[in-house]
């Protein structure tokens, strides 16, 4: 039985589920492009074919349009994400009644169809760990330092236990946080990477914009202090 709160629309929630035994669920490029293209599409009431998408968009691109018009009904506002090898984050306010149970829904079904058949597991079911986990984000601090959370996850990249130990090379650390692709955090601070998947008019509104998001984020790198304060108001949004 999910242990999950119950969705209320207008809340926003932090969303993530890992692979399998701690299996990655992203192989190549193209598997976090898949997934990345899935949170655009399955973000809307109709249903939903990933190959009738896939094919009007090669047709879109053949006849040289960068997009199509959006007509998506969409039920969650997707805030933030960060995609790791094993695991993603999710930061989503949910739209409708009963958009956030739909959107994972469609979102599990379409990621792990593609992925089954693509690995030839036939059979095997899902990749992920049981259904995906959620706390409510209740205030707008909670909101904030979930987001420097959910950006800085891509660190441990880097550094596996840098926010116990400290960062080791700061340079290195800032530079990877300004290439890492599989996140939002990207095009929150004015680098063009997948603009059109999330909104980020809330959290423009309570960063104050590109620059101090950027700010918040790397003085949180930078100095161990942070770091651990940082954590410690995230452990309550985090079910880890």
């Amino acid at each position: 039985m999910s242990n999950n709160p119950k969705f209320e629309t207008g809340e926003i929630y932090h969303i993530y589920n890992r692979g399998v035994e701690k299996r990655d669920i992203y192989i190549d490029k193209s598997d976090y492009f898949r997934f990345v293209y899935s949170l655009y599409e399955c973000n809307d009431e109709n249903a939903v074919s990933m190959r009738e998408r896939i094919e009007e968009r090669i047709k879109r691109n053949s006849r040289g349009e960068t997009s199509g018009n959006d007509d998506r009904e969409r039920i969650v506002e997707l805030l933030a994400f960060t995609l790791m090898p094993n695991h993603y984050h999710l930061i989503i306010r949910q739209l409708v009644d009963g958009g956030i149970s739909l959107f994972m829904k469609k979102l599990g079904n379409a990621y792990v169809g593609y992925f089954n058949d693509k690995y030839s597991r036939k059979g095997v079911g899902s990749i992920f760990q049981g259904s995906f986990k959620a706390v409510h984000v209740k205030t707008d601090e909670q909101f904030i330092y979930l987001v420097w959370y959910a950006f800085t996850n891509s660190l441990d990249l880097l550094e596996k236990n840098w926010r116990e130990d400290g960062i080791k090379d700061i340079k290195k650390a800032i530079s990877h946080m300004n290439s890492y692709k599989w996140s939002s955090y990207l095009d929150c601070i004015g680098i063009k990477n997948f603009p059109s998947v999330t909104s980020r008019e809330f959290l423009m509104d309570n960063f104050g914009g590109e620059k101090e998001i950027k700010q918040f984020i790397e003085e949180r790198i930078i100095d161990s202090e942070k770091t651990k304060n940082s954590l410690s108001k995230t452990k309550s949004l985090t079910l880890e």
